[in-house]
């Protein structure tokens, strides 16, 4: 089994970094099985190729733009329903993502298992930090990916504290 959780965006803005900031959360909370990789992507595009390729479920959060939706709002999107998402522009790194995953499709490296866990921003303002509003969805969205991850099968453990100890 070979699982990736991807997050994704630009922490330069605003909430646009939710995605990064969701698997920062998941890799300093929990202990996850060998198998499972948790990777930054930052804002990179056909560089994440190899990481996204032939894995058994592949998990991206993300910010992603709805009007239907309101700021704060959190889209579990599986499988086909995701690439339909990306034929709208969502966010600046969206374009690699789209090109990305027509290009697994394409050469049939396809994940066998898709989720995206998208988070609807407020603002896409040049800022360091997540709006009051994202901020507040951060462990719901963290939630919908340990759903994602316990679907597949993969045992998510929360760290133990070692304060005190």
């Amino acid at each position: 089994m070979r699982i990736l959780v991807l997050g994704v965006g630009n922490v330069l803005l605003t909430d646009e970094a939710i995605g990064v900031r969701i698997v920062e959360a998941l890799e300093q909370n929990y202990d996850l099985p060998d198998y499972v990789d948790v990777l930054d992507g930052g804002t990179a595009g056909m560089e994440l190729l190899d990481d996204m390729a032939n894995r058994d479920h592949l998990i991206i959060a993300d910010a992603v733009l709805s009007k239907k939706r309101t700021p704060g709002s959190i889209m579990v999107l599986r499988d086909e329903e995701v690439p339909a998402l990306f034929t709208n522009k969502i966010s600046p790194h969206q374009l690699g993502l789209s090109d990305v995953l027509s290009a697994l499709r394409f050469t049939g490296e396809f994940p066998r298992k898709l989720t995206l866990v998208g988070v609807i921003p407020e603002s896409l303002e040049p800022h360091i930090g997540l709006t009051p509003t994202v901020s507040a969805v951060l462990e719901p969205a963290l939630a919908e990916v340990i759903a994602a991850l316990r679907s597949s099968g993969v045992e998510v453990v929360a760290k133990t504290s070692t304060e005190g100890a």
